[in-house]
């Protein structure tokens, strides 16, 4: 029981009961009006951390507002259940990965429904079960069957710790870590099967432009990782080896190329390596991609530049990638920061090629390049034929000039590589004939594959159970051996939200109908740690679907929200620094709607925000008094008169509904709660100053439960109950208000300014005792005079103002208030017009009355003299006040 009498345990419990028992977030399959809301599934680590809390808060936050607004829903939840980490933790316990799993969803699914999440319980899925992953056996064999699977030699990213392969994004920081252990990744070449994603690169790419509902930040991720670069592909004859092909972006500046560079796993330097200490000694021992500075070593070998006919030096250098362009590129020190730095430490010549654009009617002058490189476009020097040629032009004129350049496209993004050696995965469905067969892939008939009882071993456990492993062709009947590789866990989430739609579907991996209805998830939520490597598979997965299995969508997110991190003073709660806060301690101690309401309260979605346990008392005091309002309500049935005070608490109930409600739809739920704090106190002050019209009062603290609703579920079901209703607040009617939200932001501006000033009067005056406060409203011509301000462009306001009759009769008052516009003409804004000011202030004039227990009077100019009427403007009535 909290201090104010908000016993949080019982009302959730009973209202958590009572969901259940109604099936109350059960999604029919036939829907027509389907919202889907999505936030991305959970590894089942065994507990909710305030990470998850805020996740699954935003999502079903948004769902319940959807379904409230009419909508017909699709929340579902499941486990993405395979990995590493339960692998390692079965080890360390002798247990097996399939039972801490289980145990560790048990234990989630609890804690979420303790939260109050709406989920549809009944589409749950596991990636760890067969059910499951047969499907992704399935969509490996139909990739195969599309030419889009590849098994060949690779050298990969090795975790020595977790024995397993890594992908790219899977290695982190300077120090190339493991992801999961923070072990340092080693380079070995291993056979390895791959997903053809770069068959797809060009469309990945340019549909992100089209991806209007997804942060900018994680859509130039996404370009970046993918790196299209467009430039041109030109042959040096490398002495003793014949022609060896560079790519280059920067074809303008051949001219200055000064030296030829290797990756070193290139073909040509391994061949060098067999000979050259020199070189053998650099490429196994010194080459480090990664360092902070370009490094190499220099061959005998030389290569000759095809637009100057010299021959330059040739070196093995670690700043050159055999998985970027062609492992090989011309070095142009003047032009490339890296190719200079190079240049300088190896004492090679550094040519400039380049000059600034000049001035026009003067020629070029060759930049001082000594320093530092000039990396802009210019015009062409030292460049023979080309001299006095614009960059853009002289790539084009040299790509046609020089016989072997042809025009070539390359990307960052490479192929990706699914093979992980290692048990807790799904087994890749191909077994390895003993004879001629090669690989093999495993019959629909036959799928799932599933994983052997665990072995606990060093290595790849599946290579242990030999059973297992063991077993016959598909394709001649022979001997022949399982692959022992099980696939990436990002196959998994690659198309997981199809499964959903249908997940019961004992004969497709989804309901194709059924997908299509629902597809694309129009609200996905999630951390941006996985804007690059989820996202772009399961985009990758979306479109290969929709060319070969029937799905209409290309794209499988409409919307995407990347929602920030919950951090302790400043740092982000983790384990290892030992700042969590239990999110089922606060659910016992304050109530899941306290820590649902104080989280999305806290801050946009997107902004990291700071844990308080002084926020989650506040909040929870907020709810109790809440409850305390409705019930007093119930209790009184309060008879007052519908007055103007009344008028203005409709009003305001209006304005919130409507400013609320586009915030829901902006999923700026910070916004929108603080809109319905505002009512709520709005209301009690209403209450206090007199006794409220009960049509009002109740329409009032009705519209406030149901915009706490999707937020604060089970206290909104207690006192909508409460108030009188027989439905669940979950199926109750969104609030509606037909009022122009730009009015409504005009009005409470003109209000909260106008007590501002009464308060700043007060006080600059040293009033004690104020007895009477009087508003005067503005003239009608200052009005036509701020409308003119606004739209005017010229540079003399006042004589513009002057060409109007009506504003030049008022003389030296125009000229003055015409001064006043010029100097805030930068500032001006639009105001309500006078009458409607005159209504609004009336309508508010019972605050001024109750703040300050004054007589209170709201006059039109008319009303007054003009010494009173200089200090009124549109939006800032004058102010006179007696003691």
């Amino acid at each position: 029981m909290s201090d104010a009498g908000y016993d949080h345990a019982a009302v959730e419990r009973r209202w958590q009961a009572a969901w259940d028992d109604a099936d109350v977030y059960r999604t029919s399959d036939d829907v027509e009006n389907p919202t889907y809301v999505l936030g991305m599934y959970p590894y089942p680590s065994g507990k909710l951390h305030m990470g998850h809390v805020r996740n699954y808060t935003i999502t079903d936050a948004y769902a319940r507002y959807r379904r409230m607004s009419g909508d017909e829903v699709l929340h579902p939840m499941g486990w993405d259940a395979f990995g590493l980490p339960a692998e390692n933790a079965a080890k360390e316990r002798d247990t097996n990965p399939r039972d801490w799993t289980v145990d560790c969803i048990d234990t989630m699914r609890d804690q979420m429904s303790a939260m109050g999440f709406g989920y549809d319980w009944d589409r749950e899925l596991a990636t760890c079960n067969p059910e499951y992953y047969q499907w992704n056996q399935w969509l490996f064999t139909r990739f195969h069957e599309e030419d889009l699977v590849e098994r060949r030699d690779a050298e990969v990213n090795w975790c020595p710790e977790c024995e397993t392969v890594l992908a790219d994004e899977q290695v982190e920081g300077d120090d190339e870590l493991c992801w999961r252990c923070d072990t340092p990744v080693e380079t070995r070449e291993l056979e390895q099967w791959f997903l053809k994603i770069t068959e797809y690169a060009d469309e990945l790419l340019e549909d992100i432009d089209d991806l209007e509902g997804w942060p900018n930040s994680v859509r130039q991720m996404q370009r970046n990782w993918i790196g299209r670069q467009y430039g041109a592909e030109v042959d040096f004859d490398i002495s003793g080896h014949g022609d060896v092909t560079a790519f280059t972006t920067r074809l303008d500046t051949i001219h200055g190329a000064t030296f030829f560079a290797l990756a070193p796993d290139h073909p040509i330097s391994e061949q060098v390596a067999e000979d050259d200490e020199d070189v053998r000694h650099f490429i196994e021992h010194e080459a480090d991609p990664e360092g902070d500075e370009p490094n190499g070593v220099a061959t005998d070998l030389t290569a000759t530049n095809p637009a100057t006919g010299e021959e330059i030096p040739v070196y093995v250098a670690d700043f050159v990638l055999s998985d970027v362009g062609t492992g090989a590129l011309m070095a142009v020190p003047g032009h490339d920061e890296r190719d200079h730095a190079f240049a300088e430490k190896m004492g090679e010549a550094i040519v400039p090629v380049v000059a600034p654009e000049p001035a026009e009617g003067e020629e070029p002058e060759s930049p001082d390049v000594s320093e530092a490189a000039f990396t802009d476009d210019g015009v062409l020097v030292n460049s023979g034929e080309y001299d006095g040629t614009a960059s853009a032009a002289a790539r084009e004129r040299l790509t046609e000039d020089i016989d072997s350049a042809e025009e070539a496209t390359q990307y960052q993004l490479r192929d990706w590589g699914i093979s992980r050696q290692r048990y807790w995965g799904t087994p890749i469905p191909v077994v390895h004939c003993h004879d001629d067969c090669g690989a093999v892939m495993v019959p629909e008939e036959d799928l799932p594959v599933e994983l052997p009882e665990f072995i606990n071993t060093t290595g790849n456990p599946l290579d242990a159970a030999e059973e297992w492993k063991q077993t016959t062709c598909p394709a001649c009947g022979g001997e022949a051996t399982r692959e022992t590789d099980t696939m990436d866990t990002f196959v998994d989430s690659s198309w997981y939200f199809l499964r959903y739609v249908s997940p019961d579907l004992e004969d497709a991996p989804f309901d194709r109908e059924r997908a299509n209805d629902w597809m694309p998830v129009d609200q996905y939520v999630g951390g941006i740690e996985h804007a690059v490597m989820h996202l772009l598979y399961s985009r990758f997965f979306t479109k290969v679907l929709a060319d070969h299995e029937g799905l209409e969508h290309r794209e499988p997110f409409t919307n995407l929200l990347a929602q920030g991190m919950v951090q302790l003073e400043g740092e982000k709660m983790s384990k290892s620094v030992g700042n969590t806060v239990s999110p089922q301690r606060i659910v016992e101690e304050y109530g899941a709607d306290t820590a649902r309401l104080f989280m999305m309260q806290a801050a946009q979605p997107e902004r990291d925000f700071d844990w308080s346990e002084e926020g989650v008392r506040s909040t929870n005091a907020f709810l109790g008094r809440l409850k305390e309002m409705v019930e007093t309500y119930v209790d009184e049935s309060p008879t007052g008169e519908d007055d103007a005070v009344a008028s203005y608490v409709d009003a305001e109930i209006d304005a919130t509904v409507a400013l609320a409600s586009a915030e829901y739809d902006d999923l700026t739920f910070n916004r929108a709660l603080r809109e319905t704090q505002d009512l709520t106190r709005t209301l009690r002050q209403y209450a206090d100053y007199t006794e409220p019209h009960a049509e009002t009062y109740e329409r009032g603290l009705s519209a406030v439960v149901r915009l706490l609703a999707p937020v604060a579920p089970h206290l909104a079901e207690e006192l909508y109950e409460t108030l009188g209703h027989d439905e669940f607040v979950v199926d109750a009617p969104w609030p509606t208000a037909t009022v122009d939200r730009d009015y409504v932001q005009k009005r409470r501006r003109l209000v909260t300014n106008t007590r501002e000033d009464v308060r700043d009067i007060i006080d600059v005056a040293g009033i004690d005792d104020p007895q009477t406060i009087e508003v005067v409203i503005a003239p009608d011509w200052k009005y036509d005079a701020l409308e003119i301000a606004i739209e005017s462009d010229a540079p003399n306001l006042i004589g513009e103002l002057m060409q109007e009759s009506h504003i030049r009769e008022q003389g030296d008052a125009a000229a003055d208030y015409g001064q006043d516009l010029q100097a805030e003409r930068e500032a001006l804004e639009v105001t309500l017009g006078p009458a409607e000011e005159y209504d609004a202030l009336e309508a508010a004039a019972w605050l001024l009355e109750r703040e300050f227990e004054a007589d209170v009077a709201v006059v039109t100019a008319e009303e007054v003299d003009d010494s009173v009427l200089k200090n009124a403007a549109p939006g800032r009535p004058a102010i006179e006040i007696e003691e």
